[in-house]
């Protein structure tokens, strides 16, 4: 019912969204009569704030066209590289007629970045995309908004999730290097540690050559944050009972049990409301004093961060029960369809983690646990990054993911790549066990 209600309120609200667009145009236009009033400034920024907070957000395009290799720029071209139900596996192809760039291409590492499914969609991870594609070929994990797929399609389980990362690594092949960022850290251990078991009998599986593992809780038991908190302390009934709605019927996906966007909206907000409204105060400002640059960085970031999708049920709640309250994974219970989840069969490739020193998603030592999970990767084959004065969304885009992370990265995926494999491993680096400083 919920569902439902909050769909009639929003069909509700889009013609105020509209009213409130065109108002603000009509005091802003230098041609309308209604821009020479006094304060028409003020009312233009008033009603652009108000048409932003009612309308609708839907799912922003990568909008990534072109990419620089060395000191050329070569045209990029998204594409689907392979379709499942609940994700795409995009490829951001690159294109050039000049020779050098060509095969500089050729010689470059592959990564496949696996994007979170818990709440928005694969594009904030566009400026990770970005500066990957100077130096790499790169695929991405592109979920699919869960009210979108029919109910035919069946349900989608964690276990599920393993198995999608699973196939798409197979997909790309073997000199494949993996990177997780926030929540899928946990599946991804779990697709590389089944395969690793799967290799001492099956000559045909692999493993990626590095895994990069950024803000995810593979240990959500240390250093517990809020949303870790609320996981931990609700039951698996609390859940079920109070975030699980079926889809309205003018969805493809009616009747399909999900959490909603708009409810996991309303969490991300909560979490730190006093600094959403400031945020918006200093748009409503920036509007007035005809600050342009500003009031554009603040709709980019808000067209990402509104724009939320629905997550099935089954996948949200196996998250919560395997992940935050029985600690599958580290104590050593996961099962995967049958199979038992030992990251300890691991034993080739190399392992980075990544944490934001101001993280208030995954807590400091919950991705660095991975590494007492690995212990059958060579000690001098594991390392660990802290970045400081980086929060959650600060080690994977921004500033500090541009400048401290992602040169980072790079050193470490060519270091341990088959074509560069005879480098030195990457300097500024801590082995695990140091607390590493970019």
């Amino acid at each position: 019912m919920l569902y439902q209600l909050y769909e009639t309120q929003r069909a509700m609200m889009a013609p105020f969204a509209e009213f409130a667009s065109a108002s603000s145009k009509l005091y802003s236009h230098p041609l309308s009569p209604f821009a020479q009033v006094p304060m028409s400034q003020r009312y233009s920024a008033g009603f652009d704030l108000l048409h932003r907070l009612a309308k609708e957000y839907e799912k922003p395009a990568f909008g990534i066209t072109a990419a620089t290799v060395g000191t050329i720029e070569v045209a990029v071209q998204q594409q689907v590289a392979l379709e499942k139900p609940f994700c795409r596996l995009l490829r951001f192809k690159r294109f050039t007629d000049n020779p050098q760039a060509l095969e500089q291409m050729k010689l470059q590492p592959t990564v496949l970045v696996v994007a979170p499914l818990s709440g928005h969609h694969s594009t904030l991870l566009r400026d990770t995309v970005k500066s990957l594609l100077h130096d790499h070929k790169v695929f991405i994990t592109d979920w699919t908004d869960a009210r979108m797929v029919p109910n035919d399609k069946g349900p989608f389980h964690l276990d599920d999730y393993v198995t999608y990362v699973q196939d798409f690594i197979r997909h790309i092949g073997p000199n494949v290097h993996v990177i997780s960022v926030c929540q899928p850290t946990v599946p991804v251990l779990a697709a590389v540690s089944l395969l690793a078991t799967r290799m001492k009998t099956d000559a045909g599986e692999f493993t990626p050559r590095t895994l990069t593992m950024m803000g995810g809780p593979i240990d959500a038991r240390k250093s517990p944050t809020a949303v870790n908190n609320l996981a931990m302390n609700k039951s698996h009934g609390w859940f079920e009972a109070n975030v699980i709605f079926r889809v309205p019927p003018n969805y493809p996906g009616a009747g399909r049990r999900v959490y909603p966007g708009f409810l996991q909206h309303t969490g991300f907000v909560a979490m730190n409301p006093d600094r959403h409204l400031s945020s918006h105060y200093d748009y409503f400002r920036d509007l007035i004093r005809g600050d342009d640059d500003e009031a554009e960085a603040h709709r980019q970031f808000y067209d990402e961060y509104n724009a939320v999708l629905d997550m099935p049920a089954e996948y949200y709640l196996d998250t919560i029960k395997t992940v935050f309250q029985e600690f599958a994974l580290v104590n050593g219970t996961w099962h995967v369809h049958g199979e038992l989840v030992r990251p300890q069969d691991i034993t080739t490739g190399a392992l980075l983690t990544i944490e934001g020193e101001l993280d208030d998603i995954s807590g400091a030592g919950q991705t660095q646990a991975a590494h007492g999970l690995c212990r059958g990767i060579p000690a001098d084959r594991r390392f660990h990054l802290d970045v400081q004065g980086a929060g959650h969304y600060g080690i994977f885009s921004g500033r500090r993911w541009r400048e401290k992370v992602y040169p980072e990265v790079r050193k470490f995926i060519a270091a341990h790549d088959e074509a560069t494999a005879a480098k030195p491993r990457p300097k500024n680096l801590a082995l695990v066990g140091r607390r590493g400083r970019p």
